[in-house]
């Protein structure tokens, strides 16, 4: 059984490169220690109805919009429960998208799996072909954006696409570790679902999940026997509709800080936060494959978290301990046993720049002597 550890307050603070969570404001954390009010307030539904509506903006989406105290993890399985009858279908190339093929699986749905090798992307005429082929009706097609395991981002803009053309097939997206530091036209795409979680690219502190929901995901849980209580599409929805609120209670500090966030984001705007993000992907890229490689499949490398394959057979884990030590930095050994020590990550998300890149890729190569 695991011991207690005492939590105390000297902890040095340490710059994250995760994959998540990321570096946040300080202005942002601050909006977190405002006096507390009650959850049907109307200032409650000043809140909410802000964040829900700055988040459409800058996603630049028609689309309706959940907010709900979580973590992204939620809306694996809510969109299960929501969307699939009997068949998903779960293109599957790490840990993550994995993942989300066993949560259906625990969940009683049938599901088929299009696998392919660690560090491979998922390939739109893979799935055209299934599709086509397939005697099975899948409810849903269920596809990792960003698998921050392996550092590659599936294409899936053109495997929307591709759903589309089914149109009782829903296609669902896990975004948690790319939305907000990604691009992704979602109403162009077919997208039904898209989620992600706050603590990523949305350089939040942990604890709220946002998802995107077409009307026609949000009909099919009409047509439903059964669904998911807490992030039920109707539920969720029509008690925004009708009171500008959540459901439950919710997070309202971190809301708070979100709302502050946001603005952020907004000022920025989308498509130069993406671009941003783009620059500082581009930058670990060239310094990866100056000392190291890279580990996902060329062309389909992640905008967020890079995977960097570990040629020079440095002690990843030490490494990774002076680095702290010394330049009070975290960045990510590989994924599980199976990348542990063959790779490792970097988190170029957020509020981070090239600069700040920078400083941690010359603390890596000052403690690898590289």
């Amino acid at each position: 059984m695991t011991e207690k550890r005492e939590y105390t307050d000297d902890y040095p603070e340490k710059t994250l490169y995760i994959p998540g969570p990321t570096e946040v404001r300080e202005d942002v954390i601050e909006e977190m220690a405002q006096p507390m009010f009650g959850h049907r307030m109307d200032r409650m539904t000043d809140l909410y109805t802000t964040i829900v509506e700055d988040t459409k903006e800058f996603l630049g989406t028609d689309n309706e919009v959940m907010i709900l105290t979580a973590s992204g993890t939620e809306f694996w399985e809510a969109s299960t429960l929501n969307l699939v009858d009997e068949n998903i279908l779960v293109p599957t190339c790490g840990s993550f998208s994995e993942r989300h093929a066993d949560v259906a699986e625990r969940l009683g749905k049938n599901v088929d799996r299009l696998e392919y090798e660690w560090g491979e992307a998922i390939k739109p005429a893979d799935i055209s072909e299934h599709l086509e082929e397939s005697d099975t009706h899948y409810d849903v097609v269920a596809t990792v954006m960003n698998e921050s395991s392996t550092g590659v981002r599936n294409p899936i803009e053109e495997i929307g696409d591709v759903v589309s053309e089914y149109p009782d097939t829903y296609f669902v997206v896990d975004a948690v570790s790319a939305l907000g530091g990604d691009y992704v036209d979602i109403d162009a795409h077919g997208i039904d679902v898209i989620f992600a979680s706050t603590q990523k690219a949305f350089a939040m502190p942990p604890g709220l999940a946002v998802c995107v929901v077409s009307d026609e995901a949000y009909e099919r849980e009409l047509e439903t026997d059964s669904a998911s209580w807490y992030g039920g599409f109707q539920r969720a929805l029509d008690y925004y509709d009708r009171k500008g609120q959540t459901h439950s209670t919710p997070a309202i500090p971190i809301m708070l800080a979100y709302r502050k966030q946001m603005k952020y984001m907004l000022e920025e705007g989308h498509e130069e936060r993406d671009a941003r993000h783009r620059e500082m992907a581009e930058y670990t890229r060239e310094w990866a494959r100056e000392h190291f490689d890279m580990f996902p499949e060329e062309g389909y490398e992640s905008q967020t978290v890079a995977c960097i394959e570990n040629t020079q057979n440095i002690d990843v884990a030490a490494t990774i301990d002076r680095v702290s030590e010394e330049y009070d930095m975290a960045f990510s050994n590989g994924y599980g046993s199976q990348l542990g020590e063959e790779t490792f990550r970097i988190g170029h998300m957020g509020e981070h720049d090239v600069e700040s890149i920078k400083e941690l890729t010359d603390a890596i190569e000052d403690v690898a002597g590289l």
